[in-house]
């Protein structure tokens, strides 16, 4: 299948839109951006005396662009790059073009390739890793349009949209046992909803789409040929059962094997028997672990785009929260990492949150654990042998660009913000450590004593599992000011983190909101355990440049990649200030009580309209 013709087929795409704000999630790396330091041993004269380095490249597509980064073998990020990619947003559809994504891919690596000074022959593995957004391709590999609008480039549908909801609840209804291992229920971010939604509106494109695939998957397949479907994104998001492959892992020496874990009485009683034809072939005939080495590396075409080598190794690969996953589990101290070398089960005590656009919590287990309301269990899903159990919320970083993007006295701040070369939150931060001073509070959190936030504001991913669920605020007035602002942001901050703590007791925390300080405490706190910053802050493009590593066959494995190439930075400790406890075991009272009501005024809602 000559995939490679796609770019030449597909319409030019319209210049990417910008935010009005930047935003603390991890789309928003500066379109250019070289590593703050960049260590002795990996400077460019390694060239002058001849010297290879190994280099292991990873890429990240997120929400709002495409990420590069390279790192050494120690795991240290010595260059990145990003460039931004279009988004559609009406109402519930949220779509994005396969192609627009590839160039922006391809511009992120040139750069970051650029800016490192290495050459293609230094790169030795690479990885993708993106958003579990949905793509329709043809059998040419072409786009298929999801769009009601028709437009051929809009080609995905994007993980956040919502126009499946009504499908979700009627695929739940059947009560199928394959979703036991999604917490008892699909969420419509997830891809079976998403797929009936097109079957019933879109006849056209269903037929027309030779593949169905996630996002990082089909990253994968532009970049190598090869079809092989990832553990990762086909059992978290595709109602694939990992564990069928359990045994068969133990019998043959393979981590790639005929895809044997789709149920396909749940396709034919939802619908969707048809993708079934051809050997599973339009949801995927093989599946592997993450990390294994797809096909022949990247093809002549693909390499050519990339500016790198043909034949460069290309892992399976991993949906971004996971690869977050993957480049955080192992970041411990140096002394720790010495003393649970041998201990298999140490990494089981531990949990990622992974926190940009949305947040994941993620954590693996040695057994299967079944909880309402989190997803999972996963086999294999991010790490080969493990199970994984996922939390998640639906929107965190996308949720305080909307509350600050959205308020009066936005612009001002935003303004100053851009004349000072800062972030607008970081002028937020210091609005509230003035206020706070002002006004002699006993500590910061205690600003927002009258205002309180539920979160919810695209649904409740987890521990209720209510895509229904709306947010509220509590406390609102007529005040237009900026430090009416910081403190809506500050509460924003606080539901947030009280959702987490809903989910969670303890957390290793990566991704781009961990680089709001304010942000971590107030986690820290709430949740009342210390949090653990990585090394590497890029730690999801670190995730993606593992993958790429063990599919060079550089380590034997995932974890023992995962191992040298991680590593433990600040530690964000806990407040144990006994009035600061107090204050917010009340609010977070109150936080539960939000929803309670929300539940209570739909019921009589419901009531009133029958």
């Amino acid at each position: 299948m000559r995939v490679e013709e796609e770019e030449a087929k597909a319409k030019a795409m319209v210049p990417a839109r910008r935010t009005r704000y930047s935003s603390l999630a991890s789309e928003a790396t500066p379109l250019l951006s070289r590593s703050a330091s960049l260590p002795a041993e990996m400077s460019s004269s390694s060239h002058a005396t001849g010297g290879r380095r190994t280099v292991f490249l990873g890429v990240d597509v997120g929400t709002g662009s495409a990420r590069a980064g390279l790192f050494d073998e120690k795991g240290r990020l010595i260059g990145s790059a990003s460039s931004p990619i279009q988004i559609w947003k009406e109402k519930d559809c949220i779509e994005q073009s396969s192609t627009d994504i590839w160039h922006a891919v391809c511009s992120a690596v040139r750069a970051a390739c650029t800016l490192a000074n290495v050459g293609p022959q230094e790169v030795t593995g690479l990885g993708f890793a993106a958003t579990c957004s949905l793509v329709a391709v043809d059998s040419d590999g072409s786009p298929v349009s999801v769009s009601l609008s028709g437009d051929a480039r809009r080609n995905i549908i994007v993980w956040m949209d919502h126009r499946a909801v009504s499908q979700a609840e009627r695929i739940n209804a059947c009560k199928s046992t394959v979703l036991q291992y999604c917490g008892g229920s699909l969420s419509p971010e997830m891809q079976a909803p998403k797929l009936l939604w097109v079957k019933e509106n879109l006849q056209e494109s269903w037929s027309l789409v030779c593949r169905w695939m996630d996002l990082s998957d089909w990253l994968s397949f532009r970049a190598t040929g090869d079809d092989t479907r990832s553990l990762c994104t086909t059992v978290c998001k595709w109602t694939y059962l990992g564990h069928a492959h359990l045994e068969l892992a133990k019998e043959k020496d393979t981590l790639s094997m005929e895809a044997c874990g789709w149920d396909d009485d749940f396709w034919e009683e939802i619908g969707l028997g048809d993708l079934l034809d051809g050997n599973h072939g339009k949801i995927g005939r093989s599946v592997a672990f993450p990390g294994y080495p797809l096909g022949s590396g990247l093809t002549p075409t693909a390499a050519k785009e990339l500016g790198l080598l043909a034949g460069t190794p290309v892992g399976t690969a991993l949906i971004d929260a996971h690869a977050g996953g993957v480049g955080t589990m192992e970041s411990v101290s140096e002394i720790e990492s010495k003393h649970q070398v041998a201990d298999e089960e140490a990494i089981c005590h531990r949990m990622v949150l992974v926190c940009g656009t949305s947040t994941c919590h993620m954590a693996v287990s040695c057994n299967k654990l079944f909880i309402p309301g989190v997803w999972g269990p996963f086999w294999s899903a991010m790490m080969p042998g493990y199970w994984l159990t996922e939390g998640g919320q639906s929107a965190t970083g996308a949720l305080l660009d909307h509350i600050v993007g959205n308020h009066p006295a936005a612009p001002l701040i935003a303004n100053r913000a851009a004349s000072q070369s800062v972030s607008i939150y970081e002028i937020l931060n210091k609005i509230l450590e003035s206020m706070m001073q002002e006004r002699k509070a006993p500590f910061l959190s205690a600003l927002t004593e009258d205002i309180h936030v539920l979160p919810d504001f695209h649904g409740n991913r987890s521990p209720i599992a209510d895509p229904k669920s709306k947010g509220m605020i509590c406390g609102l007035t007529l005040d237009t000011s900026e430090k009416q602002l910081a403190l809506l942001y500050l509460a924003t901050i606080q539901g947030i983190a009280y959702g987490t703590r809903h989910i969670i007791d303890t957390l290793l925390a990566c991704g781009g909101l961990s680089k709001n300080p304010l942000y971590v405490q107030e986690h820290a706190d709430i949740v009342d355990c210390q949090i653990v910053l990585p090394r590497e802050s890029e730690t999801v493009l670190l995730g993606a440049a593992i993958l790429g590593a063990v599919a060079a066959k550089k380590y034997t494995g995932l974890h023992e990649a995962m191992r040298a190439l991680s590593a433990a930075g600040q530690v964000i400790h806990a407040s144990k200030e006994e009035k600061l406890k107090k204050y917010h075991e009340a609010k977070y009272r109150i936080f539960k009580s939000l929803y309670e009501q929300q539940l209570l005024q739909r019921s009589i809602m419901m009531q009133a309209l029958q």
